[in-house]
């Protein structure tokens, strides 16, 4: 009786093909946890405010080189904090530095201060 030669190389073959599939499903997992998954944590308005406007507001929304906002709400409403971070005000203030949901928590928490 002779064995067939053929039969230890396909099973190498096939045990190759799914240790391939078995690692790259593993690494596009890894990769899309790295990448946000598509459910992304939505940050607090104070990290949203300290990561795009404390540099020209101040930290403690005292004015820098922009206007103080720790009153801000007693001059204006919610929606008109959320219309001038969509659409800017004047040269010193862009456009869209925050959108969507960010947005709306963080012209809610502005209008909180009185």
């Amino acid at each position: 009786m002779t064995r067939n030669p053929v039969i230890p190389y396909l099973i190498i073959g096939i045990a190759g093909i799914l240790l391939v599939i078995i690692l790259s499903s593993v690494g596009i997992t890894q990769m899309n946890k790295e990448a946000g998954g598509g459910e992304e944590e939505l940050a607090s308005p104070e990290e949203i405010y300290e990561q795009n406007c404390a540099s020209c507001h101040g930290g403690n929304l005292e004015g820098n080189s922009a206007p103080a906002l720790d009153k801000v709400g007693s001059s204006l409403s919610e929606e008109e904090i959320a219309d001038i971070i969509q659409n800017g005000k004047g040269a010193g203030m862009p456009a869209g530095l925050v959108t969507g949901e960010a947005q709306q928590l963080l012209s809610e928490w502005l209008a909180e201060h009185k």
